[in-house]
């Protein structure tokens, strides 16, 4: 009897351990590198989180305006949400996990080019309302987005009663812990100038990013990659061919998305620091990372994608 009860307790723990898992959603641009696909199966295939959602982002850009080329795709027609959707059902299928929600996002900013706050709607902004409505009241979910950031914005507009259950993870923008200086003058940024500021000025919003600089260690090199990657592995020859098609005269990569991803799943690996907004942006308390440690963080990527789950 004594061991039943043993075991009946002990179920009752793992039962309310897998319970208790932190929900989480990410808001990917994944068409427009090849990064983001790295970050998305680390992610995936994380044990220690409860992925609900996989939304796409826009990185809809001026050179997409005048230029023939954006990496391997023809900009003539392209369009980019489509292109991140259509990653992300493909690399979701590989795992197998297309039940992981994972709707169609923005296919713009909001608001127009000279301002404004005018939400862009769409089934991943709705999705995203929809998830945090569902959450036991003494939950929160984290977001973290690794694109623009109109979807997180959007939501919040539409649904500002949403804020106090969102913690949101941003990639994106230059900060220089030293200094102190904010420089918006970075890729994701620029998409959505607008969804960054509304998110900077929204008061009580929990909201932490990950600059450039933080991120910048972090890097792959092209070589050893491809012999680590096992071709027979649908997901790892995804990966591989990712990389071949979109940045094959590159010897590193910077794992952007995947920096951010890392420290988020591993904050004994990072540091972080309460930041002020910039001096442009209402004055309040953000977190920013100032440091990984980018040789752990590569090797538990490599660690858990040839995990067996």
């Amino acid at each position: 009897m004594k061991y039943l009860i043993t075991f009946i307790a002990c179920y009752f723990i793992v039962l309310s351990s897998y319970a208790q898992k932190q929900k989480v959603w990410l808001d990917a641009d994944t068409g427009n590198e090849m990064d983001d696909l790295y970050a998305i199966v680390r992610l995936v295939k994380a044990p220690s989180i409860d992925l609900i959602g996989l939304s796409s982002a826009h990185y809809n850009n001026p050179d997409l305006l005048v230029f023939k080329k954006w990496n391997a795709y023809d900009t003539k027609g392209l369009n980019t949400v489509a292109e991140s959707q259509r990653l992300n059902e493909q690399i979701l299928k590989a795992l197998g996990r297309l039940d992981i929600v994972h709707p169609l996002g923005a296919d713009r900013q909001i608001g127009r080019a000279w301002g404004q706050q005018d939400p862009r709607n769409s089934p991943a902004a709705q999705a995203i309302i929809a998830a945090v409505k569902k959450l036991p009241a003494n939950e929160k979910l984290d977001i973290l987005t690794i694109g623009a950031m109109t979807n997180m914005a959007t939501a919040l507009i539409l649904a500002p009663e949403i804020k106090s259950r969102i913690r949101c993870f941003a990639l994106g923008a230059q900060y220089n812990p030293k200094t102190k200086v904010w420089n918006k003058n970075e890729f994701n940024i620029r998409n959505d100038l607008n969804a960054f500021d509304y998110l900077l000025n929204l008061e009580g919003f929990d909201f932490t990013v990950m600059s450039l600089e933080a991120a910048l260690p972090l890097q792959f090199n092209r070589e050893e990659t491809y012999n680590r990657l096992d071709e027979k592995s649908e997901v790892e020859k995804i990966l591989e061919d990712r990389w071949r098609e979109q940045n094959p005269q590159d010897e590193t990569r910077v794992m952007w998305d995947l920096a951010l991803v890392e420290a988020y799943l591993n904050p004994a690996l990072s540091q972080l620091k309460t930041v002020t907004t910039p001096p442009e942006n209402k004055q309040r308390n953000i977190r920013a990372y100032i440091k990984i440690d980018e040789k752990a963080l590569s090797n538990d990527f490599w660690e858990v994608l040839k995990k067996k789950f």
